[in-house]
């Protein structure tokens, strides 16, 4: 590949260098001409990789890891409302609670409490650290969910895969760094201002072993060199309207989105190949199960995509917006997701792959303790809960994160975070902070300052670190 023109290389090197002070001067020169190089992060890292679960809609941390025996004891009875008079939700006038759905109980030699819906998560407790304090500041499912894959619920910023992409690269040339698997919004797995080579690769769940979970990604040309003679005309009239016109952002990503395509032409097909997994794999993720299947498949592609060297893999899992019925809806998401999840776990760590794999499993926001009732007429068993961002649970494993350990308190009704509050901001810093990148100095410059990740906030969350 050609490097890029003398103007964009300086501008480059110049953010680079503001932004990684501590990386090697060739681990940046490398990086100008090929900004998926693997790069040295300037702090000690305790994890290589991530991998990000995220459950859309807002679980109910009550209902899965978080029970109140306050709240249990009043079910169907008025609570005191916690929130402001001016603060209105709807269908939730008569602040009736809802206990759990299923018991939670402690489970493994940590204690860690997970729902009786989750036996397959239960039987792996002791690897994980229960975040029961996280918070973030958007009620709305939009504004959270860009808030927490990208620091903010506003602006067009990038992901957080998009930014641990940019500050170490990635360790499989033939790969993306950094790959979304069932994904939502584009602004979800976006790169926004940082070079569009870093945006993530879109995967589609395949339906069955005969359909590539990537579009496009056999070579019609039916044959290598043909493919590589034809990249090597259009990047040469790219490049040369790119030095016409002194630089242009989208055409250079554009140059080393085509190398890397036809690159993961040659050597990406086998590894999506889940019908080369062995069957004992296959019935450990649940792949061909009723429920399973889907997200089965979607977290043995995560496992073989992050053994194969991409840095940072983003699994979407939708559904688990529970305004109504949330006593019949949440336990079929979680025969959905349970075994899928904790068989990846396992999986990890029988491959000596998860003490530097980092895993995090968190939805946008939770649930409250008191019901909600669209309908205004349905009984209490068929009610739902609306949406919380000032408490919630996520919980991560791996990456050198203190194992069979629960972090964070809530009040009696689980509304407020009482004791080791953790925003979303601290976890991106914490993230980062395990991948030896400082999360104060990974920034980029854009419209005249700099950027990063948690913006002006985030402190690593040291006491979950082992």
């Amino acid at each position: 590949m050609q490097p890029l023109p003398l103007l964009n290389r300086r501008q480059w090197l110049q953010n680079t260098a503001c932004g990684f002070g501590a990386l090697a001067l060739a681990d940046i020169a490398r990086a100008a001409s090929n900004p998926l190089a693997a790069r040295a992060p300037g702090l000690t890292p305790k994890a290589k990789r991530v991998i990000f679960l995220f459950m859309g809609g807002g679980p109910s941390q009550m209902d899965l890891f978080d029970p109140k025996p306050y709240i249990t004891g009043k079910h169907g009875q008025t609570i005191s409302s916690p929130l402001k008079p001016e603060v209105t939700q709807v269908g939730t006038e008569k602040y009736l609670a809802l206990g759990e759905m299923a018991p939670v109980r402690p489970r493994g030699q940590s204690g860690t409490t997970i729902s009786d819906l989750m036996p397959h998560l239960a039987s792996v407790a002791d690897d994980l650290c229960l975040l029961r304090g996280m918070s973030a500041d958007n009620p709305q499912h939009a504004g959270a969910t860009l808030q927490f894959h990208t620091g903010t619920f506003a602006e067009v910023r990038p992901s957080m895969g998009s930014w641990i992409s940019y500050g170490l690269g990635t360790e499989n040339q033939d790969l993306p760094s950094f790959v979304s698997i069932q994904p939502g919004g584009v602004r979800e797995y976006g790169s926004a201002f940082l070079p569009a080579i870093h945006q993530g690769t879109a995967l589609n769940v395949p339906l069955n072993d005969k359909i590539s979970p990537i579009e496009n990604l056999r070579n019609a040309a039916g044959s290598d060199d043909i493919q590589r003679e034809r990249i090597a005309l259009m990047h040469r009239m790219n490049s040369r309207l790119v030095g016409d016109i002194q630089g242009d952002a989208s055409m250079e990503g554009m140059i080393q989105n085509l190398e890397l395509a036809f690159r993961m032409q040659t050597t990406t097909p086998k590894i999506v190949d889940l019908s080369q997994e062995t069957e004992a794999t296959r019935k450990l993720y649940g792949v061909d199960g009723k429920d399973t299947d889907k997200n089965a498949r979607a977290c043995l592609l995560a496992r073989k995509l992050s053994e194969a060297g991409v840095r940072f893999v983003q699994v979407t899992m939708g559904g688990w917006d529970h305004h109504g019925d949330i006593r019949g809806n949440l336990p079929k998401l979680c025969a959905q997701t349970d075994q899928p999840v904790a068989a990846l776990l396992k999986d990890l760590k029988s491959r000596g792959l998860l003490e530097d794999t980092l895993v995090l499993w968190s939805g946008e926001f939770g649930r409250t303790p008191w019901s909600q009732d669209l309908s205004g007429t349905a009984p209490i068993d068929k009610h739902g809960r609306e949406h919380q961002p000032e408490s919630f649970c996520a919980w991560m494993a791996g990456g050198g994160i203190k194992a069979g350990m629960t972090y964070g308190e809530t009040d009696e009704m689980g509304y407020r975070v009482v004791k080791g509050k953790v925003h979303v901001h601290d976890l991106h810093a914490t993230l980062l902070h395990q991948l030896g990148l400082d999360h104060l100095k990974l920034t980029s410059r854009h419209l005249g300052r700099d950027f990063r990740l948690t913006d002006v906030y985030g402190e690593v969350v040291k006491e979950i670190l082992a």
